[in-house]
């Protein structure tokens, strides 16, 4: 039977309610987040999100109506922001980032010296000039100084040591995230030597500290923000993370993903 025109008014105002919980529920989310390199998991993300779904916007027995509301806002796909839209409140830099002029059309080099090994390092400001205007400030700073390389995986298909977090377990810091997302690869394939940032999921302002070297060819699926930003490269030395990654994983880690055996910290990054 269909529903009367107030049943729909009142319908549709439930499921307004409903979706501002929802909204406040992923803010939330997004602030208990790890500055964390997401990859491969864009399946696992999908299912997640649906039972979400199911249990934010679903609970509480609703009518027939309600249901029909509901389904047809999940299926209705969200118009794309256009190319000059004001930016969120999300999509903005915190105010100590640098701004990417102090790097754009520069070519910084230098070295990465890990307690493992040295590796010589490229970042590329023409490609990537708010990335490596970042990266630079930070290497200057010598914020790096001691910090781990806290992630370490060995997948067939996916080999990175992911390096940057002050807190030594991913922890990003929330007052020092950035965007936009730049030079990210069409094909998501990040070739042995690549550089990149490491974000949040599907935050495409969701860069902060944190970076990943790739020692073997790798594939990463992008997510609703788009890929990786690739910051430069490594010129020299990539054997020292090949021999990291041939060392493993702690016993009782996830097979592919976590903790290298042989702690990993970072003696001095310094840029020029």
């Amino acid at each position: 039977m269909a529903a009367s025109p107030r049943e729909t008014r009142e319908a549709k105002r439930r499921i307004q309610q409903m979706e501002a919980k929802r909204e406040l529920r992923r803010d939330q989310e997004k602030r208990r987040r790890r500055d964390n390199l997401v990859a491969g998991g864009a399946g696992a993300a999908a299912v997640i999100l649906a039972v979400v779904l199911q249990l934010t916007v679903f609970a509480g027995n609703p009518t027939e109506a309600e249901f029909a509301a509901a389904e047809a806002d999940l299926a209705t796909p969200s118009a794309p922001a256009s190319p000059d839209a004001t930016p969120s409140s999300s999509q903005t830099n915190a105010a100590n980032v640098p701004k990417p002029a102090t790097a754009a059309g520069k070519t910084f080099t230098g070295e990465l010296k890990l307690n493992r090994g040295t590796l010589g390092v490229q970042l590329d400001g023409t490609k990537a000039p708010q990335a490596a205007a970042v990266f630079k400030s930070l290497a200057d700073q010598g914020y790096y100084k001691g910090v781990s390389c806290h992630r370490l995986t060995t997948g067939e298909n996916f080999g990175v040591l992911q390096c940057g977090s002050k807190t030594g377990d991913g922890q990003g810091d929330p007052n020092y995230t950035w965007g936009p997302l730049e030079n990210t690869p069409a094909d998501n394939k990040y070739p042995a030597g690549t550089i990149a940032v490491a974000r949040t999921g599907n935050n495409a302002y969701g860069n902060g500290t944190q970076f990943f070297i790739v020692y073997k060819d790798t594939a990463i699926p992008a997510d609703s923000a788009g890929g990786y930003t690739i910051v430069g490269k490594v010129t020299s030395g990539l054997e020292t993370v090949t021999k990291i990654a041939a060392a493993g994983l702690k016993t009782g880690e996830n097979d592919t993903d976590g903790a290298p055996a042989e702690p990993v910290t970072i003696d001095s990054f310094s840029l020029k």
